[in-house]
């Protein structure tokens, strides 16, 4: 038995490391300017990975100290949490399954629509209450500014890639027909009805296209990119996750075959 432990021990190990990505992933998803504004994901997966990391301890600790209640404890706790982190696995990928940049004429970089996205994620900006906060962290970030230092001439920053916060919130619609100044410094629209957000364009630094739905879409944009990035990871470690699990699951009957083997040998002789 005092093997069969070990090996559990060794196994449970492993299972911590694991939960390294994981809290990796939370953090990293933490340290995004977009994410640090539109706080959605990032605590439940860093939570996550703190349990992950607990249960796995319980487990390494009840196997090499041979504690049957904690190894139980161990396999319960972990299957519960294997549930969750698959359940947000694919809760992630479902919410940004949809969503995609459109080519605008004459234009390198992409522009977004706010109804290509899930129900869901326009959800969570469409409200006035919800999007003013989020509205005044973007506008204090550099996304914009730096635009300004990067690009000076039109042909220079029509044939660049933006990021999507960039194309949906530093500058007007393409459709609108404004005349480039800078990047962030755009005037005499041709066709102001041509989109909702024509009107909503606004030079001063602190107003730029925050308040237009294509913001919000670049917005939803980048948490898409993010998202799916992290969620690659987490799959990742759900499949190992599992595979450990059942290792253990399979060294801990071991274990106990041997004990009962053991005790029958004992009381036989």
């Amino acid at each position: 038995m005092a093997l069969s432990n070990n090996v559990i021990g060794a196994i449970n190990f492993v299972a911590m490391l694991l939960s390294i990505p994981v809290i990796g992933a939370g953090i990293w998803l933490a340290n995004q300017p977009d994410n640090s504004c539109l706080k959605i994901l990032q605590w439940p997966v860093i939570v996550l990975g703190i349990l992950i990391l607990v249960v796995a301890l319980a487990g390494f600790i009840g196997g090499f100290w041979r504690i049957p209640w904690l190894l139980i404890a161990y396999l319960v706790g972990m299957l519960i949490l294997i549930i969750l982190l698959a359940c947000l696995v694919v809760f992630i990928y479902m919410v940004t399954i949809r969503g995609s940049g459109h080519l605008a004429p004459s234009r390198t970089y992409l522009e977004y629509h706010l109804e290509d996205y899930s129900g869901w994620l326009q959800r969570r900006v469409r409200s006035s209450y919800k999007w003013e906060r989020i509205k005044v962290c973007l506008s204090s970030t550099e996304i914009c500014a730096q635009l300004n230092q990067s690009y000076t001439m039109a042909i220079d920053f029509f044939n660049t890639h933006l990021s999507p916060i960039e194309s949906g919130c530093c500058k007007p619609p393409t459709e609108c027909g404004y005349t480039f100044v800078n990047p962030t410094n755009w005037i005499s629209p041709i066709n102001n009805i041509a989109d909702p957000d024509c009107i909503q364009w606004n030079n001063d630094q602190t107003q730029l296209c925050y308040n237009c739905n294509s913001c919000k879409a670049g917005l939803l944009a980048n948490l898409k990119q993010e998202w799916r990035k992290a969620d690659i990871i987490l799959l990742i470690t759900l499949i190992a996750l599992i595979c450990v699990y059942l290792i253990g699951c399979c060294a801990f009957r071991n274990a106990k075959t041997e004990d009962i083997f053991r005790r029958y040998k004992e009381g036989y002789t």
